[in-house]
């Protein structure tokens, strides 16, 4: 088992980069006390990552020391330290208006707190085995360069849900794509399919007998193929595509299963949500 410990200047990104890692599967745990290190190499856990800063005030300066007990342990370690440039910290911080961790009386302002932040991470951000300035960097840019830094290689960056539901019971609030299919045959008002469900053979052999349902079908994945890759360059990590129709049991969800399927050929995880399916019609 190997550590990645991250550490860095407040406002440098350490947020934005934890979350990417708890997404490609690292076990995270943020702003430890330096003193907790070695015990938290105990846990039963194949990737783990910590952020220790400046927020543990003056403990910081033992971080180097339990880093060395990591080595007479034999224990692997990473040490990613995040840079920025000053002027950059400032305008993050006007702008999200957080208070920085080391303004105090002694640190009255925020530009004195920046200022004594840099003097105490500069030995830790000596010993580091990767800096990354995020100056100028985009969120998705950041994100982008810690997937291909620390993920095992088997992620893609990006999780396809797609959804059936029924418009009758509301439109799911968290869809990135939403189609309508409602314009489709309904199999409802055919007496020996209506109380059957997209699931079924039948229901998915009557609403694919119409040429209507195989061109819109065609169309909604050429569109939702085109649409992938500028969602990861935009750092998505999840994309909803929500399929619907009036009750959520025959077309959308014939739909959901030939989109989904076609979609499992592609280097992308999919997962199948069938949201209305158990309501009643």
């Amino acid at each position: 088992m190997a550590i990645l410990i991250v550490s860095g200047l407040s406002g440098a990104g350490k947020s934005n980069v934890i979350k990417v890692l708890e997404d490609i599967d690292y076990y995270c745990i943020d702003n430890l006390p330096p003193q907790l290190l070695l015990s938290v190499c105990e846990l039963k856990y194949e990737k783990i990552a910590v952020v220790i800063d400046t927020r543990s005030r003056d403990q910081y300066d033992n971080l180097l020391v339990e880093i060395k007990n990591l080595k007479n342990h034999n224990i692997s370690y990473q040490l990613l330290f995040l840079y920025c440039d000053k002027e950059e910290i400032l305008n993050r911080y006007k702008y999200t208006r957080r208070t920085h961790p080391l303004v105090s009386d002694k640190n009255p302002s925020l530009t004195a707190a920046i200022d004594d932040e840099m003097k105490m991470c500069q030995k830790v951000m000596n010993e580091s085995n990767t800096i990354i300035d995020t100056t100028y960097l985009t969120v998705s840019k950041l994100r982008k360069i810690i997937i291909e830094n620390y993920s095992d290689g088997n992620y893609n960056g990006l999780t396809l849900k797609v959804m059936s539901f029924g418009f009758k019971n509301g439109i799911p609030a968290d869809a990135d794509l939403l189609f309508d299919v409602r314009c489709m045959p309904n199999p409802y008002y055919v007496e020996e399919l209506k109380n059957h469900s997209g699931l079924e053979k039948c229901i998915d052999n009557y609403v694919f007998a119409y040429e209507q349902s195989n061109v819109l079908l065609d169309k909604l994945l050429d569109l939702i193929k085109y649409s992938i890759p500028y969602y990861k360059e935009e750092g998505k990590n999840e994309l909803v595509i929500a399929i619907g129709c009036t009750g959520g049991h025959h077309r959308s969800v014939a739909f959901v299963e030939r989109i989904a399927k076609n979609l499992e050929e592609t280097e992308n995880k999919v997962i199948i949500i069938h949201r209305d399916l158990e309501k009643e019609y």
